[in-house]
């Protein structure tokens, strides 16, 4: 109790530091300089022998040295971190200050001090104030010591939220080496109290003013319970610190089993997150629950987060169909572990292959077909693959809807893209392309519901900048953008998850469904929070402008000029009114007649290819 009590007692005048440091430094000069005359004269004239003047050349003295050390700044130094540095700054302080005194005095005229009082002074000084740092730091750490059970301090925090999940947080981490000096809260009734023992210092603004203030070298944000502005606010103040901030896991990863002393680096959905939409889980579970539902692509960024979702709905069976076995495996076996009770058929399959689509649905006859299998990096996709681009995302989506169809399937959805909208690359118009292959289909009288769903960038899919960014972060730099200006939307994984399953739910045959990706973010902007909120500065990690891509966008969008949204039952999902009838009745003729040209390995037949079936709406690169 002691212990935490003095610990309380120095965090509170700390805010005095830099005045009681040279409020001290003045008193241990002056000590000095007794010190000083009874080494000299000793006990029996240390007093009798001064001259009348000695008490005011000691004043000034002690005034000449608080403006020297006021000077070199030595009191903005932290005591608890003194070592060799600051006994240099002290000596070269000492030698100025008494070199300039013992010059006045004796330019003054003033015999009666003697001059090995004036040459030893500035080396008693030095002993007594590095003695007296040194001195604070050794009870510092002893303090540390007892209290965290560690005297190594190499984690000092500022807690932003006392609530329940930061006093949870900060008891499982105190005996970890982290040492939190304060919490910072809005909450009027926190103020100028204790909760679990640390005082509460002050508002979630003034953390600007305390982190300096006690060295701090952690920001914790602890609010996963607060609304989302609310939470992007606490990080936007702690950011503007320039420290590392962390946080704990938020509600979603609370429930799946992370402990709130689990604190993790701040991550881009952390930045960027929104409201998390309402779903209707009610028919999401009378679309899944019971049923066969096939997932194509089932190993890859959305085809994975696909599989989590629908699981938890409760299928009969769930078919992962992938063609890279290594991205089966590791689905199979995460699905396995947190869904033991739900059948797995795990199938190496290629969407190209239509005599094996044909099989696998004909024999395991699926209700539900997910279709995520998609090869979709832009400018991998430009530059010599955008022949095999314009097979996978074109062709395979064709094979895997007459499958599909032949099947009996109850509800096929493809997962489309932004980019498929007045597309500038081959990725984005091969994704419109098989757009119109799923809205002919449903136009041909067949029992399965063909839907698309259409949305922008997944934060931390593979291929995405955020990644490359977290990697070039942990380089050091450079961060590479493309452009000043280039925007994008963005949403997580789960969130387009949830609605993908949703929309096909509540979707329609023929129809495309927009996901509400929120507003544009500019990519810089997101390179800058990521590279502040990391601990680093713009002076230590770089941001380079490296140019457009081929086939890239300064914006993207989510409709065509010409095309028009209508609500639906889920405030997440907007129906798109297309105008694209001519277009999915040419499609499949399209595909049968350009498939000499679709088989050979040619970049540009491919992009001649889009440019006759999209017209004017494909802006391809010469």
């Amino acid at each position: 109790m002691f212990w935490l009590s003095l610990d309380g007692f120095l965090t509170r005048i700390r805010p005095y530091r830099e005045a009681l440091s040279l409020l001290l430094d003045a008193a241990v000069v002056a000590l000095a300089w007794q010190a000083t005359y009874l080494f000299r004269l000793g006990f029996e004239r240390w007093i009798s022998a001064r001259p009348d003047y000695d008490a005011w050349v000691m004043l000034a003295l002690v005034g000449l040295y608080v403006l020297v050390l006021w000077m070199l700044r030595v009191p903005k130094g932290m005591w608890r971190f003194s070592g060799f540095g600051e006994v240099k700054r002290l000596a070269v302080a000492c030698a100025i200050a008494g070199t300039l005194g013992a010059t006045l005095v004796l330019m003054a005229h003033l015999s009666g001090v003697p001059r090995a009082v004036l040459a030893l002074h500035p080396l008693f000084c030095l002993i007594a104030l590095a003695m007296m740092r040194l001195g604070y730091r050794m009870l510092y750490e002893h303090m540390r010591g007892r209290i965290s059970g560690s005297s190594v301090e190499s984690h000092r925090a500022l807690v932003l939220g006392a609530g329940q999940a930061g006093r949870l947080a900060v008891a499982g981490i105190q005996h970890q080496g982290w040492v939190v000096v304060g919490w910072l809260d809005d909450d009027p009734a926190k103020q100028d109290s204790r909760v679990a023992g640390i005082p509460v210092l002050g508002r979630l603004e003034e953390v600007t003013r305390f982190a300096p203030l006690h060295g701090i070298t952690h920001l914790i944000v602890a609010m996963p319970s607060a609304a989302t502005e609310q939470r992007r606010r606490a990080l936007d103040l702690a950011g503007q610190t320039g420290l590392h901030v962390l946080t704990v896991p938020n509600l979603e990863e609370l429930q799946t089993g992370r402990k709130v002393d689990q604190l993790r680096d701040i991550e881009p959905e952390d930045l960027l997150g929104r409201a998390p939409v309402q779903l209707d889980e009610g028919g999401i579970s009378e679309c899944i629950n019971g049923k066969v539902v096939l997932i194509t692509g089932a190993g890859g960024s959305i085809g994975s987060e696909l599989c989590r979702q629908v699981a938890r709905y409760g299928p009969r069976l769930l078919v992962l169909y992938e063609l890279s076995e290594v991205a089966l495996y590791l689905i199979e076996q995460e699905l396995t572990e947190k869904f033991p009770h739900i059948p797995l058929l795990r199938l190496v399959g290629d969407v190209k292959d239509l005599e094996h689509l044909r099989y696998t649905f004909g024999k395991h006859k699926p209700q539900i077909v997910f279709h995520a299998a998609a090869y979709k990096h832009v400018p991998l996709m430009e530059v010599d693959n955008a022949w095999v681009c314009l097979r996978n995302n074109t062709l395979g989506t064709y094979h895997a809807a007459l499958a599909a169809a032949e099947s009996g399937v109850e509800r096929f959805v493809l997962i489309s893209t932004d980019k498929a909208v007045n597309p500038t690359n081959v990725m984005g118009a091969s994704k419109r392309a098989a757009e119109l292959v799923l809205s002919h289909m449903a136009c041909q009288g067949h029992a399965t519901k063909f839907m698309a769903v259409r949305f922008g960038n997944v934060l931390g899919s593979s291929g995405s900048v955020i990644p490359k960014f977290k990697q070039q972060i942990a380089k050091g730099g450079p961060v590479t953008v493309t452009h000043p200006d280039i925007t994008r939307y963005f949403m997580t994984i789960p969130e387009a998850a949830r609605l993908v399953v949703q929309a096909a739910a509540i979707g329609e045959s023929g129809q495309v469904l927009v996901l509400d990706m929120g507003e544009p973010v500019r990519i810089v902007d997101l390179a800058r929070d990521m590279i502040r909120l990391s601990g680093r500065g713009q002076d230590e990690i770089q941001i380079e402008f490296s140019g457009l891509r081929p086939g890239e966008k300064l914006f993207e969008e989510l409709l065509a000029d010409s095309d028009t949204t209508l609500p639906t039952s889920c405030s997440g999902l907007a129906l798109a009114r297309l105008d694209d009838r001519r277009q999915s009745a040419d499609v499949i003729d399209w595909l049968n007649n350009g498939a000499g040209s679709l088989r050979l390995a040619d970049d540009e037949s491919a992009r001649s290819a889009l440019r006759e079936l999209l017209g004017a709406s494909f802006h391809a690169r010469p």
